[in-house]
């Protein structure tokens, strides 16, 4: 199953709405799927965000089997010195 960075025909938008959509909409919302369809809008029918869900339901379960690594950022400042406190400053701000 592809995961959700490669599903196509999404737009960063339609993303979003989705997301929001999610929130209002919960498994005990009836015609779930139809109502965050319709909320996402660009012709998205119940099947496609139902799908669109499964596929970010397996990301996360990835993520959290750790079977996708962190990506390599770089530090904002490159040089000696700076790495450091770049790490302690995005250490201290991570919340687990």
């Amino acid at each position: 199953m592809a995961s959700l960075s490669m599903s196509a025909g999404w737009t960063p938008k339609q993303n979003k709405l989705f997301e929001q959509a999610l929130a209002v909409h919960d498994r005990d919302t009836p015609d779930r799927w139809h109502n965050i369809a319709r909320a996402v809008g660009g012709g998205k029918s119940a099947d496609d965000v139902r799908r669109y869900y499964e596929l970010l339901v397996h990301d996360i379960a990835r993520i959290e089997a750790g079977k996708v690594s962190f990506p390599a950022y770089r530090p904002p400042c490159p040089g000696p010195g700076h790495n450091a406190s770049y790490e302690a400053d995005r250490l201290k701000h991570l919340k687990i």
